[in-house]
């Protein structure tokens, strides 16, 4: 369990769209996550292109993930990103891994493990998703994921499942 942190914190943020121009929503996402109050772009990857996860008669995805340094809190930088969502008109259906308008996941907050009834940090499922770990491995392939070890390691355990680079 993480204790409040006061300070500046590198955080990872994942991000992924199927739906309406899935290219422009992420970048328009980026800009979007670089414009909140507290907020630094530190880096941000390649955009990659995956299939769902979930129910297969769904587009494709668009992936990338975004080096941040922040001043929020991980549930306050939550909230930011949720925010954003809304306003891309993201719509949460209950269904697990359906087609959305925007998808922005806290994947990492600096060297915090954090669980609570809101907020999982690092993401779950992480060390298994190529559209996760291959972006943040090319912004950050020095990285040590907390409780996962080094991304690096990773990456070499996880097949790309048909992702590919798009830019």
């Amino acid at each position: 369990m993480s204790k409040p942190f006061s300070g500046i914190v590198a955080a990872y943020i994942g991000l992924g769209s199927n739906l309406d121009d899935p290219v422009a929503q992420v970048l328009s996402a980026r800009a979007d996550c670089a414009a909140i109050s507290g907020v630094t772009e530190l880096a941000f990857s390649s955009l990659y292109g995956s299939a769902p996860m979930g129910p297969q008669d769904q587009p494709d995805y668009i992936n990338a993930v975004m080096a941040v340094a922040t001043e929020l809190t991980a549930p306050a930088l939550l909230h930011q990103l949720q925010r954003i969502e809304q306003a891309h008109g993201r719509v949460r259906t209950g269904q697990r891994w359906g087609s959305r308008t925007l998808d922005l996941d806290l994947l990492i907050y600096g060297e915090h493990c954090i669980e609570t009834a809101e907020l999982t940090v690092p993401h779950p499922g992480l060390g298994q998703r190529a559209f996760v770990l291959y972006p943040l491995f090319e912004i950050a392939p020095d990285l040590r994921v907390p409780g996962l070890g080094r991304i690096a390691d990773l990456v070499v355990n996880c097949p790309l499942d048909g992702l590919k680079r798009i830019t």
